[in-house]
């Protein structure tokens, strides 16, 4: 039986997959309407659920905040296969960053409107 999170979560995957962008742990449970956790934790929880429930939804599309990934993994694999490039990370051999990682991101508006309204 899937969460409600993981629901929420896969529509958000869903947006993604259209869009051909990535999006961070954070910006992911924030579009879907809950905290991310620790490290992330309540996203990794409810992408555990999707992959088991929902297999054919892109939940690699989901990364941490600062783009890295365990090198060889799974992870990196899947944003290989879709047309995304990796880094190395400067002195950590077992971890790769996205490229480009800023232009890749999802930006939806009204996080752009709420972002400028707490500037201006």
């Amino acid at each position: 039986m899937s969460s409600t999170r993981a629901e929420e979560l896969a529509e958000v995957l869903w947006e993604l997959k259209r869009a051909g962008k990535v999006a961070t742990f954070t910006t992911i449970a924030r579009r879907a309407g809950f905290s991310a956790g620790t490290n992330g934790r309540a996203v990794q929880s409810a992408l555990r659920v999707i992959r088991r429930d929902w297999p054919h939804l892109q939940w690699w599309r989901a990364v941490k905040d600062d783009g890295q990934l365990s090198k060889g993994s799974e992870h990196e694999e899947r944003l290989l296969e879709s047309g995304f490039n990796v880094m190395p990370v400067a002195g950590k051999e077992d971890l790769v960053t996205l490229a480009e990682f800023q232009e890749i991101l999802m930006q939806w508006e009204d996080e752009e409107q709420n972002g400028e309204a707490a500037k201006g």
